[in-house]
């Protein structure tokens, strides 16, 4: 064999292999801080370095999603089998869910999307960041979006309407399914603060044509920061892939032409780490059990309330699908809530309310100063500032233009209601609500016997 030829013509390898080499990338070290994080004393994190040095980690872990067995895929799976829906797509955070959507749904410049009234800011401000024009809509007693005044609020222009499941209370969504589709409109669905309700048998955020979830630390399911889209859709999961991780790292062949027209544009990155993935796969594996607790106390304690003449349950659509983590209820004016609020929480009950003079909070529209006064990213003033927005860039807005949304969520009591709670106390809690409310109000005024007959529309 010629010494000198080449390897590829059957010589010898120039490079047999290398002395030189380092620890992985990532290693022990990255996994005790975890370990820190997590808040396990010095003495246990010592024990777990001795045990863990044992092992060779290799190369060490690669922690981002796209690997065989990545923590990511298997959280989508898990959630499309728990939804019962076609598609999943993790990302950062409920914000970039709802970024996504938008773009999913090709919300554009000029494109109107209903909002309610009382929400977190951002889905309003995800709809200006894809250059739509954000329409605020009233609320009803059931703090969720009033689907009369939505109605009153579409115009040629509206692309979207975003009903928005708040406190873990779930919308009407047979009264806003049969508006959209009359209308021709699309759906998408925030669920940040409702993971798993459901309405009429069906899990909210697969009813509209999209989903968007936030789980994150913040959120009953969740921890640290996460997001999550849902579409039975082919073509919105597409663009919510490509918008969401425009690197093409999705694509059976990453750099390859577009398959189909419309396939591929200019993304950004919301891809969820492995980290997250990781807890995020266990998260959704405590959820049934978490709903099943809350919806069992909220129903004991309401089952053994009295009505009231002067207090008016919350309108619950689905007392059955609803998360159940809160008791509401209005009494006539803001005064009386602060009154009520301050006698239940001298009982020993964990509750709140807005009442006369609430301070600022970006879950009231009120106060979303990046919408009324028109604050855009950019200095070209766009989407307010656009000429290709035209009629819906004259949208005005004000603190006062949804008064039933101020009234609604200046007067509403909301009781907190722990998944934990033994049936003693939820007895407790149904026995202190009802000494404070029969010492300020009267028994009566209604057909029903308690308020768990009471909460439920009389549509259904």
């Amino acid at each position: 064999m010629d010494k000198d030829a080449l390897a590829i013509n059957g010589g010898s390898k120039a490079i047999e292999a290398f002395e030189g080499k380092g620890p992985p990338k990532i290693s022990h070290e990255e996994f005790l801080e975890i370990a820190d994080t997590w808040g396990y004393s010095q003495e246990t994190v010592n024990q777990i370095r001795h045990l863990i040095k044992k092992d060779d980690l290799g190369g060490g872990p690669f922690l981002v999603r796209y690997k065989p067995q990545s923590k990511v895929s298997q959280l989508e799976s898990q959630a499309a089998a728990l939804f019962d829906v076609k598609h999943v797509l993790a990302v950062t955070s409920g914000t970039a869910a709802l970024h996504t959507a938008y773009v999913a749904a090709d919300v554009g410049c000029g494109d109107e999307v209903i909002v309610p009234g009382y929400t977190f800011a951002a889905t309003a401000m995800a709809v200006v960041v894809t250059r739509g024009i954000p329409i605020w809509c009233e609320i009803d007693e059931s703090m969720t979006i009033d689907p009369v005044d939505l109605e009153r609020k579409i115009t040629p222009r509206t692309k979207a309407i975003a009903p928005v499941h708040m406190n873990g209370y779930v919308c009407n969504m047979d009264s806003i399914m049969e508006i959209a589709r009359k209308h021709g409109i699309q759906v998408i669905e925030d669920c940040a603060q409702a993971c798993g309700a459901s309405f009429r048998g069906r899990r909210i955020g697969t009813i509209g044509d999209l989903g968007c979830f936030s789980i994150s630390a913040y959120k009953t399911t969740g921890g640290g920061e996460g997001g999550m889209i849902v579409t039975d859709g082919d073509d919105l999961y597409a663009r919510a892939q490509q918008w969401s991780e425009g690197g093409g790292l999705w694509r059976p062949i990453r750099c390859e032409k577009p398959r189909w027209d419309g396939e591929l544009f200019c993304g950004l990155n919301y891809r969820m780490s492995e980290l997250e993935g990781t807890v995020l796969l266990v998260q959704f594996r405590k959820m049934e059990a978490q709903l099943n607790r809350w919806r069992t106390n909220k129903r004991r304690i309401m089952s053994t309330l009295a009505v009231y003449k002067e207090l008016t349950p919350q309108v619950i659509h689905d007392i059955n699908g609803e998360m159940g983590y809160t008791i509401g209820f209005f009494p006539e004016n803001a005064q009386e809530s602060e009154l009520v609020v301050a006698a239940l929480r001298a009982e020993g009950i964990a509750c709140g309310t807005r009442g006369q003079n609430p301070g600022s909070d970006w879950h009231y529209y009120q106060h979303v100063d990046m919408i009324l006064q028109k604050m855009p990213a950019t200095s070209d003033g766009c989407p307010w500032d656009c000429p290709k927005a035209s009629e819906a860039a004259a949208v005005e807005y004000s603190p006062d233009m949804c008064p039933r949304s101020v009234d609604l969520t200046n007067r509403h009591v909301n009781v907190h209601v722990d998944q934990w709670w033994t049936e003693c106390d939820c007895d407790q809690v149904a026995a202190a609500l009802t000494k404070v409310f029969d010492a300020l109000y009267t028994r009566g005024g209604s057909c029903y016997n308690s308020w768990l007959d009471d909460v439920i529309p009389f549509d259904r």
